[in-house]
């Protein structure tokens, strides 16, 4: 992994709700932003903002179909963000 890349990645974890999200995700194959959004008891538009931040550091997918936008956690999962979510 490279320094930007690795940065990108630790910038994106340095905040409660992109952790929240992740630890859900962690748990289940995938889910849509309107789950995440219940799940962390945030607006669904705040939980797209941080879902964008997070893919753009590569920790987790997107996908459409219609509607809905379905996340789920790249995997393998990089072992700092598995560490970290384990103490979560």
């Amino acid at each position: 992994m490279n320094r930007k890349k690795t940065e990108r990645m630790l910038k994106s974890i340095a905040n409660a709700r992109r952790l929240s999200i992740l630890k859900y995700l962690s748990g289940r194959d995938e889910a849509t932003i309107g789950e995440i959004a219940g799940h962390i008891k945030l607006s669904f538009r705040s939980t797209s903002r941080h879902v964008s931040n997070l893919a753009s550091a590569e920790l987790i997918e997107r996908r459409q179909i219609g509607t809905a936008v379905f996340c789920s956690i790249v995997r393998p999962m990089h072992s700092a963000v598995s560490t970290i979510l384990q103490s979560w």
